[in-house]
Formats: C-alpha cells, sequence, structure tokens
C-alpha cells in the first residue's frame, strides 16, 4: 500500500487529495488532504471518486479506427498517419480555414492542455477555432477585456475578507465556484456569516446556496442586467458612489443607467424595486463587499451586459482591487498568456453569420451552419479535443446530424461517446494517475495565492502515449511536418521560444542570460513538466518545479493583494466603465421592456455529483439527488395537469422527460440539468441512466451579440403534459 498526493481536476476547485493504492495501483481510499494549506482537507463526492473515474472499464486505452464494419484499435503510428492523411487532404483541397478545431472543458483541467493549445491553433492555421469558452464563461471575458483591457484579468470575491457577498446565478455549494478557485466553499461561507457578514443569493431557483443565504431574491432568469443596471441608477442616484480607481465613462455609465430605475427593473426581473435599492444601500455601506456572478447570469441573452455590471458595481462602491472586495490573483507560474495589449475583437468573422470573432474564437453556436453551408472555406474536418459538442453545444442534436457529412474528423478523448462516435479516429489520453497536474488557468481565478503540483502517480502502460506527446504529434501533424515527427522537436520548440522572449525582456529574472544555460537548468520529466519549471523561475515568486515536488501538499503564497495596475493595459491606461460596444448593446434591453413574456423559461441545473457528461459514468455518482427530470413549481404542475412525465417544446426542438415538482422553482421557469441524453451509448453505466439532452432544447441562432456565447438559461419553452 502506499499513499500519494493528487490535485483533483474535476472541477474549478483544486482540491489536494490522499489517495491511497494497492500494490496493483488500484486506488483503495480517496481523501481530503488534511495537510494542503488551501484545501485543508476538504473533499466532495467527485473528488471521492476519483479512483472510480480513474479506473472506468470503459475509458480506451488505445486508438480507435472507424472502417465500414465498425470500429478497430490500431497503434499509435496507423492512427497518427490515418490522422495525416485525413488532414491534409482537406487542407490541400479545400484549404486551413477548411479545418476547425474545438478544446472542451477538460483541457483546462490538464498541462497538455494548456501547453499545446495555442501550438496547436497556430500550426493549423485556421481561422475555424472554437471552444467551450463560448458555451460558457467567454461574456465575462470579453466584458474584462472592454473593462481593463485584458480578457484574463477575471476578479473573483475576497472571500476570506469579505463582509457582504451578493451571488447572482452562481450556486458554488454545488459547483464549488467557477471562475474562482476556492475550495471548500460551504465553510468559507459558513466563516463569512460567522464574522457577521451577509450573503445575499439572486437566482430563479432556491438552488442549495441560496437556501444557505442570508436571503434569495428570485429572478426571472436572463434578467439580471436589469437588476444590476437598477442598482448603479440607485447608487447614483442617494450620491452612494465611491470610484478609488482611475476611470473613464462615468458620466456616460451615469446617463446610460438613468432610465434603468429599480421600477423599471422590476416590471422586467421581478425582483421589487424596494429590494433593488436596498441592495445599493447595503453593498455601498458594508465596510467591504463583493459582488459575484456565473452561469446563470453568463450563458444568457445579456451575459456580457451581466458580467459587466458585476464589476461596474464592484467599482462603484469601491470595493474593486481591494481586500475584501472583488481582487486579482497573483500565480506562482508566468503569466504568459497575457499580451499586455489592449483588448481587441472582431478580427475575423465567420464565413455564414458574419459573427466577430472573440478572445482567439468564433461562437460555437455557428459550427453546425460552417459544416452545413456549401461554398467556400466550408469546414470539412473537425480537430475535437476533449469535447461532446452533442450534449453540450446549443442544439446539439443538429452537429449531431452535421458530423457525418465532415470529410475527415479526429477525437482526443477517453471514450466512445455521442460525439467521437462520428469520428474517424480517437486518439485516447492516459488516465489521470498517469499525469503529471498542475492548474496552469484555474489558479488565476484562486482566492488565494497559492501552487500546487502533482506527480504522475502511475507509469504509462507499454505502447501508450501520455497526452503531451498526442497533442505535440497532432499539433506537428498540423504544421505539415507528417506523422513521424518526434514529439520533443515541438517541445523543445517552445521553452527554445520562451526562453529566448524572457532573455530579452526588461526586469525578466532571465534579462540578458544565455538560452542554452537556462534551458540545461530547467527540471522536469517531459514537456508540460520543463515548461511549468520555466514559468514558475520567471514567476513572480521565484518558485521552481522542485520546490513544488517537495511541498507535495502545496506552498501558501498569502492572500491576494492589490495588483489592477499592472494588469491593467486599455489604450487609456484607466479603466474603461462604458464601453461604447456595451452601451450600444443597451438597446436590445430597451426592446426587451415591452416585447412579450413567454409562458415558460427554462434554466439548466448544476448538481453536486454531475460537472460534465464524463462523470455520467460513474456508479458512485448517478441516481439518488442527481437526477435528469424537469423541475417544475407545483403550482405550476397543478395548473396543467401534469403528470409523471411531460412534453417541453422549444423553437428548435422538443422532448419527453420525467416530471420533479419543486417549490425551490420560481412559478413560470422550469429546470433541466445538462450533460444526460446518453441513450444507446457505449458507456454503460451512463447508459442505464441516460435522461434527456437539454441541449435538443437549446436554440443556436439566440447568442449574446457582444461574446457569441451560447444561450442556455432563461429559453423559451412550453411545457404540457405528456
Amino acid at each position: 500500500m502506499s499513499t500519494v498526493h493528487r490535485s483533483c481536476p474535476i472541477c474549478d476547485a483544486v482540491c489536494g487529495l490522499k489517495l491511497t493504492l494497492d500494490g496493483a495501483g488500484r486506488v483503495t481510499s480517496v481523501k481530503g488532504d488534511q495537510d494542503d494549506p488551501f484545501s485543508k482537507g476538504y473533499i466532495c463526492p467527485k473528488g471521492a471518486s476519483l479512483g472510480r473515474i480513474d479506473e472506468d472499464p470503459d475509458r480506451l486505452s488505445r486508438p480507435m479506427i472507424r472502417t465500414a464494419d465498425g470500429w478497430r484499435e490500431a497503434s499509435w503510428d496507423e492512427a497518427f498517419e490515418a490522422v495525416d492523411r485525413g488532414l491534409s487532404g482537406v487542407i490541400e483541397a479545400h484549404g486551413r480555414d477548411a479545418v476547425a478545431v474545438y478544446f472542451g472543458n477538460p483541457t483546462y483541467h490538464t498541462m497538455a492542455g494548456f501547453m499545446y493549445r495555442m501550438p496547436l491553433t497556430q500550426s493549423l492555421g485556421t481561422r475555424n477555432v472554437y471552444s467551450a469558452g463560448s458555451i460558457d464563461q467567454l461574456p465575462k471575458q470579453v466584458a474584462c477585456g472592454l473593462l481593463f483591457g485584458d480578457p484574463f484579468a477575471i476578479a473573483v470575491p475576497d472571500l476570506d475578507r469579505t463582509d457582504y457577498l451578493l451571488l447572482i446565478g452562481a450556486n458554488p455549494l454545488e459547483s464549488h465556484g467557477s471562475l474562482c478557485a476556492a475550495p471548500d466553499f460551504p465553510s468559507r461561507l459558513k466563516a463569512l456569516r460567522n464574522r457577521g457578514g451577509k450573503i445575499v443569493v439572486v437566482d430563479p431557483r432556491r438552488t442549495r446556496t441560496a437556501a444557505f443565504a442570508d436571503e434569495h431574491l428570485p429572478i426571472r432568469p436572463g434578467t439580471d442586467p436589469y437588476l444590476l443596471l437598477g442598482i448603479v441608477h440607485t447608487l447614483f442616484a442617494e450620491d452612494l458612489v465611491t470610484v478609488e480607481l482611475e476611470v473613464d465613462g462615468l458620466d456616460e455609465l451615469r446617463s446610460a443607467a438613468e432610465e434603468f430605475s429599480p421600477r423599471v427593473a422590476e416590471r422586467v426581473c421581478g425582483v421589487p424595486a424596494d429590494a433593488i435599492v436596498r441592495l445599493a444601500r447595503e453593498l455601498a455601506a458594508a465596510p467591504t463587499a463583493a459582488v459575484y456572478s456565473r452561469i446563470g447570469a453568463s450563458t444568457v441573452e445579456f451575459g456580457t451586459l451581466a458580467q459587466w455590471l458585476v464589476d461596474v458595481v464592484n467599482i462603484l462602491t469601491g470595493n474593486l482591487d481591494k481586500p475584501g472586495g472583488a481582487m486579482f490573483t497573483r500565480t506562482a507560474a508566468a503569466e504568459i498568456f497575457r499580451t499586455g495589449q489592449p483588448y481587441a475583437s472582431g478580427r475575423w468573422h465567420s464565413r455564414v453569420r458574419n459573427l466577430p470573432e472573440a478572445c482567439g474564437e468564433l461562437p460555437v453556436a455557428t459550427l453546425a451552419d460552417e459544416i452545413e453551408t456549401p461554398g467556400e472555406g466550408q469546414v470539412r474536418a473537425l480537430i475535437c479535443v476533449a469535447g461532446n459538442l452533442v450534449l453540450s453545444a446549443p442544439n446539439g442534436p443538429r452537429l449531431d446530424r452535421a458530423f457525418p457529412g465532415l470529410d475527415f474528423m479526429v477525437c482526443v478523448d477517453p471514450y466512445l461517446n455521442e460525439t467521437t462516435r462520428h469520428a474517424d479516429v480517437i486518439l485516447p489520453p492516459p488516465r489521470i494517475l498517469q499525469a503529471p497536474h498542475y492548474d496552469f488557468l484555474l489558479l488565476i481565478v484562486a482566492v488565494r495565492n497559492f501552487a500546487r503540483f502533482s506527480r504522475q502517480i502511475l507509469p504509462l502502460e507499454p505502447g501508450q502515449l501520455s497526452e503531451a506527446e498526442i497533442m505535440a504529434r497532432l499539433t506537428l501533424i498540423a504544421s505539415g511536418a507528417g506523422a513521424g515527427a518526434p514529439a520533443a522537436a515541438l517541445d523543445e520548440a517552445i521553452l527554445e521560444q520562451i526562453l529566448s522572449g524572457a532573455t530579452q525582456m526588461p526586469g525578466s529574472p532571465f534579462e540578458g542570460r544565455d538560452v542554452a544555460e537556462l534551458r540545461a537548468g530547467l527540471d522536469g520529466d517531459s514537456g508540460p513538466e520543463l515548461l511549468l519549471d520555466a514559468l514558475l523561475k520567471l514567476g513572480p515568486y521565484g518558485l521552481s518545479l522542485a520546490q513544488l515536488k517537495a511541498n507535495p501538499s502545496g506552498v501558501d503564497l498569502g492572500p491576494l493583494e492589490p495588483r489592477l495596475k499592472e494588469l491593467l493595459c486599455t489604450e487609456s491606461g484607466r479603466v474603461e466603465l462604458a464601453p461604447p460596444v456595451l452601451l450600444a448593446d443597451l438597446a436590445r434591453m430597451r426592446e426587451r421592456l415591452s416585447g412579450p413574456r413567454p409562458e415558460f423559461l427554462l434554466i439548466g441545473r448544476r448538481q453536486l455529483r454531475s460537472n460534465n457528461s464524463w462523470l455520467h459514468n460513474v456508479e458512485t455518482l448517478v441516481g439518488g439527488s442527481n437526477q435528469c427530470t424537469l423541475h417544475v413549481h407545483p403550482d405550476d404542475v397543478a395548473r396543467l395537469g401534469l403528470g409523471e412525465r411531460a412534453i417541453v417544446r422549444s423553437a428548435v426542438g422538443e422532448l419527453e422527460v420525467p416530471v420533479e415538482p419543486s417549490d425551490t422553482m420560481m412559478p413560470g421557469v422550469v429546470s433541466l440539468p445538462h450533460g444526460w441524453g446518453h441513450a444507446g451509448s457505449p458507456q454503460r453505466v451512463a447508459a442505464r441512466h441516460a435522461g434527456v439532452n437539454a441541449n435538443a432544447l437549446t436554440d443556436e441562432s439566440v447568442i449574446d451579440v457582444p461574446s457569441g456565447n451560447a444561450v442556455f438559461n432563461g429559453v423559451p419553452v412550453t411545457v404540457s403534459p405528456a
């Protein structure tokens, strides 16, 4: 028996775990790491199931090639040769824009996903780049780009020091935080309350977090910017504004908020005007306060406006970049994804719907258009990395119908699932415990400065490739180097580029030094480990991979400190409170004031033992409360005469679903969880708990305009007895 340390890679909480393994390398126990200074022993049901997730017998271990007679296993060389033929054939015949690439949510949780994402994109040279960002957090990144010049300058609530927390469309007691790495969110909220603080939740559903809070304000889905503008209106009207930063656009913001009074907001969002006024006063009066918002106010029609106004309220109340307010993490690893250049979008547009690029990608809501519509630039090949688009994309069934029309499709994925079944080649990465781990991206939104590295626990089996080698070889194929190009060559090129740039950067720890000497001094057993060592040594704390290896429970780097000045990179050098593109988008909100009101609005639902579709194949995580049912308020159940099942119809599809009456729902709002719809899946546990695909109801033609993000919450539907 042996005990090892591991960062949990399942959600955004980045908890530290201790795993016990038997002599055969099987996980016999998973516990929270009590010595971890960040998570302090916390563990959730998903983390406790890490061993079963890792040992899932349905995981693929060898490459798969689809033939006329079905799937067969292949060698890695044969699989990469097939990928080379497929991609090269499309590029030679139709050009590079005929290849699309999609990066799914798990790529944010692996070292290889971070290291090779940009090289793969650059090697492809295509404008058809898509990711889970445009079905999740892109509105927040666009808002931060417009406000601060940097789409990665995402402020998180300083949970451990704040006196007042306003949560909008967020359910961290079940999600454990999102764009906010905060292990043991429940204890942090309890501590907030115990020190005399207040927690208010704005949500259409009385979630677990809302039930815990001091106050819950139900709101009509998708109307959060009206409430936030009502708060902004009140702050100006009652002379409660306290701006402690250098800002532009204060007068323009005041003018824009004038017409959105709390009374106007009440008519649209359903939150009483006096409650909106009180929220403004409480935020302004609290010694420290933070507004935090996530999926419920991001994946909506006015998502960018909502995310912009979250930070606007934090700024107007003097709580941005201030202890106890909303702050910016300082990571241990140098943040090479920050360009230092002012944010710009619309550098190219999609071919069919003319949708603008944002943060280097096009909206996944238009991927089906690009595949189905003939003409120059039509997408004819797809590289899908860790994504199950049929279940996660808006109107996923349309993509299910579109994928067979591709000339070639390759997936990097451990499962044969609803999306990868359409692939010509599947390249499976190894098990979780067969890879090292460091949270490059999640630690930029941690509520405390912290670093933790997890060693590779189990060796690769004979014939297995690491995720890093798979991604490197795929990148080399995309660059035209061929199927046999050595992966190490790409790793060395990436490292040489970073080290060379650092030696020429004024103020860098590597300034003026010899690149070869620096490379010789790097520690690591793989490309991602070498990259991490370089970035740690370039980082603000001067750490190294060796130091993190010596501290497997992690290194505490202290509480958040003000750092907006070093992140700010707008053209004016000031915070842009009133970006013209967002002021212009307020016109859509004005139109909604007099528009028709649907009878029902559909929202998603986060569940404690679920995250994405790939977790539904673990027996310990399905069943119980983790069910794919339609939550409906009992009054709506009675009024409609609903029985055990209902028909839910939207503009693009319909589903028959089990009904679960729940007084947690706001009347006129129904809820389905995402990631289900596994009927007929070769994943055996998932198939037994199939559920329905909620994204058969989401309309890909409706997007958040400034970001292009898909709209999953506030979907107009009708509900009737089955």
